[in-house]
């Protein structure tokens, strides 16, 4: 098997990721608990790519909108679409992060790192730029490493035959309340 046979064959696995996470994040009013880290904020933003089918049938529907607005989103699910993409915020401790997160290849998009110290007051020069650009590439190590933990927590739940069936009837739960507001 080949290394696009497998990304093919595994891709259900990030799908399923951003599924749990947004009911995750829903299901506490955005709060993730982290072993170890505590409440990571979880709010899905106003940009999501959901699929439906497989092979050359594979077709792809955007949502646009405010967060409220993702309703027809997660009444898709109940449709057997699939989240591909998705935009997220990410918040722990006094850090906020944006990112567009792909299922597939679980790609980070569209990065917005937390602000940092305004150049101005920081001074000019190569250790000035040397300070920033260090300091830029531990932030996108701490983005890696939330979503990571994020997925970690899933992996442990997915993989579990004690954990998974309560959670995704959970899920499934979630999904269907979620297409009745729809209707309603």
């Amino acid at each position: 098997m080949d290394l696009v046979d497998l990304i093919t064959e595994k891709r259900f696995l990030g799908q399923e990721f951003l599924t749990w996470l947004w009911y995750k994040s829903e299901e506490r009013g955005g709060s993730v608990n982290l072993p170890g880290r505590g409440d990571v904020t979880v709010i899905f933003e106003k940009h999501m790519l959901l699929e439906y089918g497989d092979g050359e049938e594979r077709e792809k529907v955007i949502c646009r909108g405010l967060q409220t607005e993702l309703k027809e989103a997660r009444a898709g699910l109940s449709l057997a679409k699939k989240p591909e993409q998705a935009r997220l915020r990410l918040s722990w401790n006094d850090h906020e992060f944006g990112v567009t997160l792909t299922a597939a290849l679980f790609e980070f998009r569209n990065i917005r790192l937390p602000k940092t110290v305004d150049r101005s007051d920081e001074g000019e020069g190569p250790e000035h730029l040397e300070a920033r650009l260090l300091e830029r590439i531990a932030l996108f190590e701490l983005l890696s490493s939330l979503v990571l933990d994020l997925f970690t927590v899933f992996i442990d739940i997915r993989a579990s035959p004690q954990k998974w069936p309560q959670e995704l009837a959970q899920i499934r739960t979630w999904i269907a309340e979620g297409s009745q507001h729809l209707t309603h």
